[in-house]
């Protein structure tokens, strides 16, 4: 999935900041709705990590109860995004 092509199809636009909050709230809405019906492995994972970003994706123990690999994924993406914000560096 392309992060511009997600957050268009979400927010209507490449600048999530551009919308007003309503909008947004829509928009997370409707990200968790197609998280919550997609069976695409790759596709949830992709929507996870995209509500992660905007601080609601739930947690990979939650969201990803039934796909022991994906939740790996993202307890690692979980820690690397940790570490890139604590030290600056992914490693």
């Amino acid at each position: 999935m392309d992060l511009d092509q997600l957050l268009r199809h979400y927010f209507g636009s490449t600048d999530p900041d551009l919308s007003t909050a309503a909008e947004q709230d829509a928009a997370r809405e409707r990200m968790a709705i197609d998280f919550g019906v997609e069976r695409d492995p790759s596709r949830r994972f992709a929507l996870w990590t995209l509500m992660d970003a905007f601080g609601f994706a739930p947690p990979p123990a939650e969201a990803f109860e039934k796909e022991p690999a994906l939740r790996a994924a993202a307890d690692r993406y979980l820690d690397a995004a940790y570490r890139v914000e604590r030290d600056g560096t992914p490693d």
